[in-house]
């Protein structure tokens, strides 16, 4: 079987565990500068990396607070996968390969 990869292409259109809305990935590796919320509410997220930045699909970001970070565990479904090029390919290798290290650089900085 094959191993799932990591970070999926952008424009992959994915459902959150326990979500109720799609949302559309935009970005790897994302450090929030602002607030942070989860269902239960605001959360410290202060120097901490997430693995993908997402918008609602399909509105796209209307407003700059609109912008989801979350983690690859998080996600429950994959509703449609972004375009695949050689490109893509080689830079989800090269973020698979490194991101726990570039975290804990991250976090530590």
């Amino acid at each position: 079987m094959e191993k799932e990869e990591r970070f999926l292409p952008i424009g992959t259109v994915v459902l959150l565990k326990g979500g109720r809305r799609e949302l559309m990935i935009t970005s790897y590796c994302i450090v929030p500068n602002g607030e942070v919320y989860d269902k239960s509410g605001k959360v410290d997220a202060t120097g901490k990396m997430f693995d993908y930045g997402a918008c609602f699909y399909p509105e796209g970001m209307v407003t700059s607070d609109q912008l989801f970070a979350f983690n690859h565990e998080q996600i429950d479904r994959v509703c449609f996968k972004g375009y695949v090029t050689e490109k893509q390919e080689e830079i989800s290798k090269v973020l698979n390969g490194g991101l726990e290290e570039m975290k804990k650089a991250q976090e530590s900085a």
